[in-house]
């Protein structure tokens, strides 16, 4: 089901406006690329919010800030990136840059671990959920990267920006 700026997931109603239209870009890029729905969100979320850091505004800083209609900075990264995955290029249709990799804490079989984005293995594997969260708050903050917290069904809880 694609997203329009009428019509997004719940979860997106507090992004600013620039955030919210870039992360729906995103999600339906990956929803095109057979991501489900929780992933593509949360994937979404945190690459627009990246991509807010990496390419400020420069429309707020002008005379008239509430002209949406010219938003060049808005299609500077999206393009190349979404007529990409489109097309089915990359698996990872949305990685901006290769220095920031996110970090997932998920599930196993015995307690919960943290893993790198993009990578099958854990990093590092915890007995209870509190000890991989306060490790990946940590880690994210100490690497200035995202770390996404996952439930014990495995769907997306939130994300933690360092």
């Amino acid at each position: 089901m694609p997203w329009n700026k009428n019509d997004y997931p719940v979860s997106m109603k507090n992004l600013k406006p620039r955030i919210r239209h870039k992360a729906i870009d995103i999600a339906n890029a990956l929803l095109d690329d057979g991501y489900e729905e929780g992933r593509a969100i949360a994937i979404a979320t945190a690459k627009a919010e990246e991509w807010d850091e990496n390419h400020p505004d420069h429309t707020a800083s002008g005379s008239d800030s509430s002209s949406r209609t010219s938003s060049p900075p808005k299609h500077k990264e999206s393009s190349p990136s979404k007529s990409s995955s489109r097309n089915r290029r990359h698996s990872e249709p949305v990685s901006s840059s290769k220095s920031h990799h996110n970090i997932h804490v998920v599930p196993t079989e015995s307690g919960w671990s943290i893993k790198q984005e993009g990578t099958s293995d854990y990093h590092s594997t915890y007995d209870t959920k509190v000890e991989a969260v306060n490790a990946a708050k940590a880690w994210s903050t100490k690497h200035h990267i995202r770390a996404i917290i996952h439930n014990q069904d495995g769907q997306i809880a939130r994300s933690l920006k360092s």
